[in-house]
């Protein structure tokens, strides 16, 4: 929560230092300070944020209070993830929100200042030449893009096809969506099975039950969930014990 102390980049260049300042600091937070940084993630706090500043420095802190706030936030409640998760899935899963935020940030200043198409273009390849936060903390930047050559649409689809069949051996503790049953036996429970699944709406979205898509279910309240819309996929929600929605992990912070 920095209350914008630095001057305010208005050019293409400048944005552009101004971006790789704050990605030095959420890398170095993430990697070499990790430990601290781990540390001052408690979940018995308050909704807390990762902050990268422009002088290549992190802090940990309460969201501004302002609203709207002068600058895109980054993500809300990273400390209440930390003891649900293992830590290199946790550390991956702030990077991603990292480099979600630098790019927000990035942009606002192109909007604010009135950049143009060359502008906004220019800006992004210069940003895209720079590995990502999550590239730079899992040390996927390499393989990531040697994968893209060969990994094509219909290797996804098979990918996908597997992922009912390995939540069957990983369900600790976490509610998630059933895999349809085989047996013929069973037919009469099939119906009622499949009746309330899709009678079943995303507690985020609204959007119907799909037996193509990964569901979880929040122990504490008791609703479901698609993966993509909690942000949690099949192989994060293997280590965690005990699953609480954005909803309920913020009802927890006011208490």
């Amino acid at each position: 929560m920095e209350g914008m102390p630095h001057p305010i980049p208005r050019t293409v260049e400048e944005v552009y230092g101004d971006f790789k300042g704050r990605r030095a600091g959420l890398i170095k937070a993430l990697t070499t300070d990790v430990e601290k940084f781990y540390q001052q993630c408690d979940p018995e706090k308050e909704n807390l944020c990762l902050y990268g500043l422009p002088n290549e420095t992190w802090e940990v802190n309460l969201p501004v209070e302002e609203v709207p706030p002068e600058l895109p936030e980054p993500a809300l409640g990273i400390n209440f993830a930390r003891d649900g998760m293992q830590e290199k899935d946790w550390l991956s899963l702030v990077a991603v929100h990292s480099d979600s935020w630098l790019l927000a940030v990035a942009f606002y200043f192109g909007a604010r200042f009135g950049f143009g198409k060359t502008e906004r273009k220019r800006l992004f390849q210069m940003i895209n030449d720079l590995p990502s936060v999550f590239e730079v903390v899992t040390g996927n930047g390499k393989q990531s893009k040697e994968q893209s050559a060969t990994h094509n649409n219909g290797s996804k689809s098979k990918s996908s096809g597997k992922m009912s069949r390995q939540l069957e051996s990983h369900s600790k503790g976490v509610k998630m969506s059933p895999p349809p049953k085989e047996d013929e036996d069973s037919g009469d429970e099939e119906e009622e099975e499949e009746d309330d699944e899709q009678g079943a709406t995303c507690g985020a979205c609204g959007d119907n039950y799909g037996n193509d898509e990964f569901w979880i279910c929040c122990d504490a309240c008791e609703r479901w969930f698609h993966g993509k819309c909690v942000k949690i996929t099949p192989a994060k929600a293997e280590h965690i014990k005990q699953y609480k929605c954005p909803s309920c992990s913020n009802k927890r912070a006011r208490v």
